[in-house]
Order: C-alpha cells, then structure tokens, then sequence
C-alpha cells in the first residue's frame, strides 16, 4: 500500500493559490496608488497572473470592476483612492465657499457704499470751491 501524500501537495496548492492573491491585491494597490487606470489587463500584468484567473475571484474582480467605474467616469487623470475627496468633505469645501462669496458680496458693497459717500463729499467740496470762486486744485 502506498502512502497519501496529498496533504502536502494540497497545502502547497493553499500556498501558491494565496501568494497569488496578495500579487493580484498588492498590484490592485500599487495601480490605484499610482494613478493607473485599473483594468483587468493592467491587474493581471502587473500581478503576472491572468485575467481570467482574476475573474473568477469574485471579490477581486468586484474591486477591479469598482474601481474601474470610479476612474473611468472622469474625463481627466484618474485620482487615487486615498486621495479622492468624500462627499461630506464636498458639502464642507461648498459650505466655505459659499460663506466666503457672501464675505465679498457684503465688502463689495460696504465698498460701493464708501465710493459713492466719497463721491458726494467731493462734489460737495467742488460745488462749495465754486460758490466762493475759487477754482478747483485740479
């Protein structure tokens, strides 16, 4: 009778199958990181795994396919996940605009409201200038 010696050959097969996940991840990150559009063709020969391999993990072809929309529906470079803004950080960065364009709106006008004040004051002081005959510095 022979001996089974289908355990290690399994744990081995464990092993390779799991190296090969952490390449496809850590190619998904490093691409994303970078910048790069992430596609399957990308994933795969960065990973040197292939792609049809990467469609048949569920979970990392679902991250490659998120991923891909997300970069995708952008016109220009593609941003990396860390450093894409948050829709709450959007309301925040709008909410401050918005607070400083009514600043300027209200200094714009004290600023026309002076303008005109001056104005007065100065034909005033010609009017007066003219009323006494004297001529204008000017």
């Amino acid at each position: 009778m022979r001996p089974d010696n289908a355990g290690p050959i399994i744990a081995a097969a464990r092993r390779r199958h799991e190296l090969t996940r952490a390449k496809a991840i850590r190619a998904i990150r490093e691409l994303d990181h970078a910048g790069t559009p992430i596609t399957f063709a990308a994933v795969a020969a960065s990973a040197l795994v292939s792609r049809s391999w990467l469609y048949s993990q569920t979970d990392i072809r679902d991250q490659i396919q998120q991923l891909r929309a997300a970069t995708s529906r952008s016109p220009a470079a593609p941003v990396p996940a860390g450093q894409r803004a948050s829709d709450a950080s959007l309301l925040r960065r709008l909410q401050a605009a918005h607070a400083e364009h009514r600043q300027l709106l209200e200094e714009r006008a004290r600023l026309l409201e002076e303008r005109d004040r001056l104005r007065r004051q100065i034909a005033r002081a010609l009017g007066e200038q003219r009323q006494a005959g004297n001529q204008p510095p000017f």
